[in-house]
């Protein structure tokens, strides 16, 4: 131990010999550190936004339950893959009876025209029972606030209608509407709708054609006792792949074949984005390991330059090659954990200051802004300094095992 802290002070000592060069290297890697624990800070929390937007702000739940055959066979003949009335009840029991599922809820998507009586333009709606909002939105009930009254199942022509389309057909919340179109027979239907409250979907793609009505309403639309799809919502999202696992065995057994879904299959959003950070972050930490590399190679490359009669010396008062090269490595490590330190000090600076300046802004589609949020991520960052660490003791090896390959009487007699 004693021998280890006395080869940590000599590498120390060594490395302030020149304290230029060493200066430009802790401010090549602590920058390339701080700028990886910046922007991997800020893709979690864009992976954590991404992940609750889709489980609740889209209300695809963790789990989404479809009659068998109905992703090959449900748009062109909704009729026949659609869940039972008499399944539904049973399939929502047994899934509840699974500990980690906490709420099993039926929907049903609509669409067809929506009128005021003097224009009509398309509409997509969902049914869904209002008793199971506020969960399944969750924090997004408060971030997309209803103006006017939420969904009610005493209001049965009660909806909620996206801004943009209300905004589209003049109409707020008290307004009287009429929706029209097919049943799953064929047959034209219209039916009146109150618009009890107004929200904002988030995404400008869809602002302006979703509407929420009741779930009873969208059966009595379809004319159906049927449900397309029940959503589940369990108690934390690791366990979404056990639970899948689970009810696929547990609902096979009795006798009720389904298709299940989990919010990552279901949410193409979410992947789309997930891949394209994730090769951004590729791409930065590729060049950040390139400059450490560098940097650490031309500060040993010159130290071992400017101390060759020092390494002359020490090798003729007995040092052996592996000593040499042991002492450049430590030098490189050391040269690498400072830099992570003062590259954590920078981290913690800005992330402190986003923290208090809250920044926000509009993502492309999104027509709400959103706030610019910076993960603090101890184990990712420990982890980092781990690996820049090596990476720095590595980069010093080759200037080192050159250092230890000089001839002794060479590097005493070099000018």
């Amino acid at each position: 131990m004693n021998q280890l802290i006395q080869w940590i002070k000599i590498a120390f000592r060594n490395i302030l010999k020149s304290r230029r060069r060493t200066m430009v290297s802790l401010m090549a890697i602590g920058f390339g550190f701080a700028s990886i624990a910046l922007f991997e800070g800020y893709i979690h929390s864009i992976y954590e936004g991404l992940r609750a937007s889709a489980i609740h702000g889209s209300g695809i739940g963790h789990l989404t339950l479809y009659a068998d055959g109905w992703e090959s066979h449900g748009k062109s003949d909704p009729d026949a893959y659609m869940i039972p009335g008499k399944d539904l009840e049973k399939i929502s029991k047994i899934a509840l009876e699974n500990k980690h599922v906490t709420l099993a809820s039926p929907r049903l998507s609509i669409s067809g025209l929506v009128s005021n009586g003097k224009n009509s333009t398309i509409f997509m709606a969902t049914g869904v029972v209002p008793e199971h909002e506020k969960a399944v939105k969750g924090g997004f009930y408060e971030f997309q606030p209803i103006k006017g009254t939420p969904l009610n199942s005493k209001n049965d022509l009660g909806v909620e209608m996206a801004d943009g389309l209300a905004k589209q057909l003049e109409l707020a919340p008290g307004a009287d509407a009429v929706i029209m179109g097919a049943t799953l027979d064929g047959q034209m239907n219209a039916l009146d709708i109150n618009i009890s409250g107004t929200y904002n979907t988030g995404v400008a793609d869809t602002n302006d054609k979703f509407i929420k009505v009741p779930f009873a309403f969208a059966q009595s639309f379809y004319d159906t006792q049927k449900a397309d799809s029940i959503v589940l919502l369990l108690d934390h999202f690791q366990h979404t792949d056990l639970v899948r696992q689970q009810l696929s065995d547990t609902l096979a057994s009795a006798g009720i074949k389904v298709e299940i879904k989990t919010w990552k299959q279901l949410s193409v959003f979410y992947n789309s984005v997930r891949n394209m950070f994730d090769m951004i972050f590729l791409f930065i930490f590729v060049i950040v390991f390139i400059i450490v590399i560098m940097s650490t190679t031309n500060t040993m490359g010159m130290a071992v330059v400017e101390r060759t009669r020092e390494i002359g010396t020490l090798r003729a008062l007995g040092l052996k090659r592996r000593g040499v090269s042991l002492l450049f490595a430590a030098e490189g490590g050391l040269l690498g954990f400072a830099g992570c330190l003062f590259g954590l000090c920078i981290h913690t600076l800005v992330w402190a200051v986003i923290l208090y300046a809250q920044p926000s802004y509009t993502p492309p589609g999104n027509s709400t802004p959103v706030p610019l949020i910076v993960d603090f991520l101890p184990v990712s960052i420990a982890q980092l300094i781990f690996f820049m660490t090596l990476l720095a003791l590595f980069s010093a090896i080759v200037p080192a095992r050159r250092a230890a390959r000089q001839n002794v009487v060479s590097s005493l007699t070099h000018v």
